[in-house]
């Protein structure tokens, strides 16, 4: 309950604060590339159950889904299917903003594991399943132990892990390392040398 709490305080706060930031990057997101303003991802939250989880479009419109062969999602550097504005948008973390929306409607949390993709829980051992008990969040101890720098399976680990001894002062914790791992860009790519697959033709 004191999480949730926290969660909405916070996540209303910070809409109400940044509702001028919200609309600039709305309107650079639609007037730089065709498509919507919003990219609408179907994720696995909360005991599995599936919810869309909203970002600002980063990628232009109709692109392929591509993944690496481990079921994770490819993000290079240079990825051509990324928007000049788009490619800004990530190495700020703001395309994120929209899923404060996310955790006032109880689907995500500040901090917890971030949610897959469907299919990708094909991809999953069977501890990895441990980390649907909570609620996915915009941050995690994933995201400020190396982020992309790490592979999938390291941060299934380190998700896991918070799921097994979190608390609020975790949390606290990995909300303060949040801060200059967001204003310092870092990690915000894949380190990758396979060949990515495109997900729209495999099925």
């Amino acid at each position: 309950m004191l999480k949730r709490t926290l969660d909405l305080c916070v996540a209303l706060g910070a809409v109400l604060l940044l509702l001028p930031v919200l609309a600039a990057v709305a309107a650079a997101v639609r007037f730089s590339s065709p498509g919507p303003v919003l990219y609408r991802a179907r994720r696995v939250g909360r005991h599995g159950h599936h919810f869309a989880m909203l970002k600002f479009r980063t990628m232009h419109q109709g692109v392929p889904d591509l993944r690496n062969a481990d079921g994770s999602t490819f993000n290079a550097v240079g990825d051509p299917r990324v928007t000049g504005v788009g490619e800004w948008l990530r190495k700020t973390s703001l395309d994120e903003l929209p899923q404060l929306w996310n955790i006032v409607r109880g689907e995500m949390s500040l901090v917890g594991p971030r949610p897959d993709l469907p299919d990708q829980l094909a991809f999953y051992a069977p501890e990895d399943h441990e980390r649907l008990k909570v609620r996915p969040g915009i941050t995690g101890l994933a995201q400020v132990g190396g982020r992309n720098r790490l592979t999938w399976k390291q941060r299934r680990a380190l998700d896991t892990d918070y799921v097994a001894r979190r608390t609020m002062a975790l949390d606290l914790s990995i909300l303060l390392r949040t801060l200059p791992a967001v204003l310092f860009g870092r990690d915000i790519h894949t380190v990758t040398h396979d060949e990515p697959h495109d997900r729209t033709r495999l099925g």
